[in-house]
């Protein structure tokens, strides 16, 4: 026989536990209305809130891990001082060409990036296009070995493997020499790509000086959300050459099994560039070799820009990234893309934008603006790629033409053009983790001959691609669709 007092104890505390967790739920809930939306997009808000109100404790540690965008406090501290400086770094802005031929929007647009956070449009600038990979990671070797006085390093993934022996081996020889070599790298990102211990230990082995770039550890005190990112590739040597892109130094494959046995490799597009606009570089990469290594701002590196012969370009250097308020790089990318007045041509592998972003390639067709995108038809990241399709029937309905890169390729460029005279190029992408959560670099330039050349890489990728039309996206599944708008709410979490 039950005895009475026992099961009374038993039910009461069964009822006050299901009562403190109702309590408790509702008390998530109510808090979450609050601070959730607080400074955030209304699309990742809502995000937010579904997933708190329908997984709430799971939700809340998730948002606790990676709600907030804000870099650490000491971190703060050193972005703020370094956009104080970094302007101090580029010469060249008595250069800049004639602005009588350029869009008349031009020299505001220019103004606007600096007041955000860019360097100022310099003239008197070169800039080289390159598209093939090893050629390319061949010629940064070269300009390592012509080095003298420094070299700069700076990747998002750099790892050592076959692809990049030659670049490393550069980097010896220039040690060897007594040129002060400085590399960074991200470390999640390189964590996570194979031959990660082997790459430290080349580094050690080769004596350059290097460090890690927003390391995640907390054992050492270093912390801050594990998805915020450093996406920029950077080489700079001597303040005379600098390069910039979308390629990482990592084989083309990014050495990972599952793309061998696909088959799959990385096309990519890096750009050259002699004159003031290194300076501008490298003061981007002397900040984050700052905020990484608190070596003293002393040495701040204030060069008189190389003459270059011949015709030249102007070129903004526009760093981006948490550090900066305001997502600089979107507002920019906004200006730009509603400034259009004949044609818009964008390539980027993850193609995931905000609603602004599509209401200004709305707002284009609807002018008559030709609107293209370039972008791969195979993914490599399964939810990036699904959130992507998810915006395709709107685009399509809208007259924006979409162009899908054939695999065995994955179409990794990044850039846009904005009628004839203006393009940009570097690592971000048009998506919401680039606008907020990465540190990207771009470079916009103004000039009819790199834009011409810019069109004839695209035409390059035209005619690798096949075009999606409206007709055939309709046919795709009822599942596809579901999966698309899944993989669209998740990646609004930011």
């Amino acid at each position: 026989m039950v005895d009475p007092l026992t099961w009374f104890d038993e039910a009461t505390f069964s009822v006050w536990v299901a009562t403190a967790l109702l309590v408790v739920d509702f008390a998530i809930r109510v808090v979450a209305i609050i601070v959730v939306p607080r400074n955030r997009r209304p699309t990742s808000g809502m995000a937010w809130l579904l997933a708190i109100f329908f997984i709430p404790y799971v939700g809340i540690i998730l948002f606790l891990v990676i709600g907030s965008r804000r870099l650490p406090r000491a971190r703060r501290r050193k972005q703020d001082e370094i956009n104080r400086l970094i302007t101090e770094a580029t010469t060249g802005s008595d250069r800049v060409s004639d602005m009588k031929d350029a869009p008349p929007w031009l020299p505001a647009m220019a103004a606007m990036g600096q007041n955000l956070g860019a360097l100022p449009l310099t003239g008197g600038n070169r800039a080289t296009l390159l598209t093939e990979y090893e050629l390319t990671i061949r010629s940064m070797a070269e300009a390592v070995r012509n080095s003298r006085h420094y070299v700069h390093v700076q990747f998002y993934i750099l790892a050592y493997d076959p692809t990049t022996r030659v670049f490393f081996e550069a980097l010896r020889d220039a040690v060897e020499r007594g040129v002060a070599v400085r590399v960074l790298l991200d470390h999640i990102a390189s964590v996570r790509s194979p031959g990660y211990l082997r790459t430290r230990r080349k580094l050690d082995e080769i004596g350059v000086e290097w460090d890690l770039m927003l390391p995640v550890r907390p054992w050492r005190g270093q912390y801050q959300r594990p998805d915020l990112r450093n996406h920029r590739k950077i080489l700079i040597v001597d303040g005379e050459v600098g390069f910039m892109g979308s390629q990482n130094l990592i084989d083309s494959s990014y050495n990972k099994r599952s793309n061998r046995r696909r088959g799959l490799s990385w096309k990519d597009l890096m750009v050259r560039v002699e004159g003031p606009i290194v300076s501008g570089l490298n003061a981007i990469f002397l900040g984050d070799w700052y905020t990484e290594t608190n070596d003293s701002l002393a040495n701040w590196v204030h060069e008189d820009p190389p003459v270059v012969a011949g015709p030249t370009l102007d070129c903004q250097a526009v760093p981006s990234g948490p550090g900066f308020a305001g997502e600089n790089n979107l507002q920019m990318f906004l200006a730009l893309l509603y400034n259009a007045t004949e044609r818009i041509s964008i390539t980027s592998p993850y193609f995931v934008p905000d609603e602004s972003i599509l209401y200004a390639l709305k707002a284009a067709t609807s002018r008559g603006v030709s609107v293209e995108i370039f972008v791969s038809e195979v993914g490599d990241q399964a939810l990036v790629y699904h959130a992507q399709r998810s915006y395709y029937e709107d685009l399509l309905e809208t007259g924006v033409r979409i162009f899908m890169y054939r695999p065995p390729y994955i179409l990794h460029s990044k850039h846009f053009t904005i009628d004839n005279a203006v393009a940009v190029v570097g690592s971000s992408n048009m998506d919401m983790r680039s606008f907020s959560l990465n540190m990207e670099v771009s470079m916009m330039v103004h000039g009819e001959s790199f834009v011409r050349a810019l069109d004839e890489i695209v035409e390059g990728y035209r005619s690798n691609s096949r075009e999606l039309t409206r007709e055939e996206w309709r046919r795709h599944s009822i599942w596809s669709t579901m999966l698309d708008n899944l993989a669209r709410l998740t990646s609004a979490l930011q």
